[in-house]
């Protein structure tokens, strides 16, 4: 099965996460795909596919003859998508053969304009896949997932040689949760990639981390007869410390 065929198929599931939930996951509707997830991996013989309570999936493809000394290497994606629209009853659209023009989504007449995202033009003679327009397409990271199940299937199929290929699907990334239990020593990768990129054949060896923090700034009140030198703004204040 080819990366965008199995694409087609997990972003037809809804694994949307809830930032207000307070659980992990945030929404047991991430465990649908990861049941399936489990299953394709042990379709392709990764027998010790499993998901834990907490939604994260984890399996191993065991090294092939003569590399095992290999340092094992781990690939992640996130099942998860945004809230900032639907994730349900998602319906893809396929552009064979993009000319490189505007695209208008047909559920809600939204256009794709490259000249509001120019690198669309770059896609022209490619398949371009999008949403219909009433929901987000969920191909962040969804189209992870499908590459990583299809660069196993092949390098399985092809019998190429490799060391130990650690593999792992997590919930809740797209609300900062995604590594909050994730087993890195049960993992068992000394390095590891996460595939949520853009470009193709991009790598980025450093983010930023990504940490909040939530500061309250109380002001002081003062009746406007005696506010002079009295008054604080907490308005002025957030912004001191935030030009701080």
């Amino acid at each position: 099965m080819r990366a965008y065929e199995r694409l087609l198929k997990y972003v037809k599931v809804h694994t949307t996460s809830d930032p207000n939930s307070g659980t992990h996951p945030s929404t047991l509707r991430q465990f649908d795909l990861a049941k399936i997830l489990v299953e394709e991996l042990k379709e392709l013989g990764l027998t010790d596919a499993h998901v834990d309570e907490h939604c994260y999936v984890y399996a191993t493809l065991p090294a092939t003859q003569g590399q095992e000394s290999a340092a094992p290497l781990g690939l992640i994606a996130h099942m998860d998508t945004a809230d900032d629209a639907s994730g349900e009853n998602v319906r893809p659209q396929i552009h064979e053969n993009y000319d490189g023009e505007a695209v208008t989504l047909p559920a809600t007449g939204t256009v794709l304009d490259p000249k509001v995202f120019p690198f669309l033009r770059e896609m022209k003679g490619q398949t371009l896949i999008t949403t219909d327009g009433s929901t987000l397409l969920g191909a962040d990271d969804k189209a992870g997932v499908a590459e990583i199940m299809t660069a196993l299937e092949r390098i399985i199929a092809e019998n190429r040689p490799h060391g130990k290929l650690c593999i792992g699907f997590t919930p809740d990334e797209e609300i900062g949760e995604g590594a909050s239990l994730f087993d890195v020593e049960g993992f068992g990768a000394a390095y590891a990639y996460t595939v949520d990129g853009e470009d193709v054949g991009e790598i980025s060896y450093e983010n930023f981390n990504a940490a909040a923090a939530v500061v309250t700034v109380h002001g002081f009140s003062v009746h406007p007869g005696s506010a002079k030198n009295s008054m604080i703004n907490a308005q002025n204040v957030a912004m001191e410390f935030h030009a701080a």
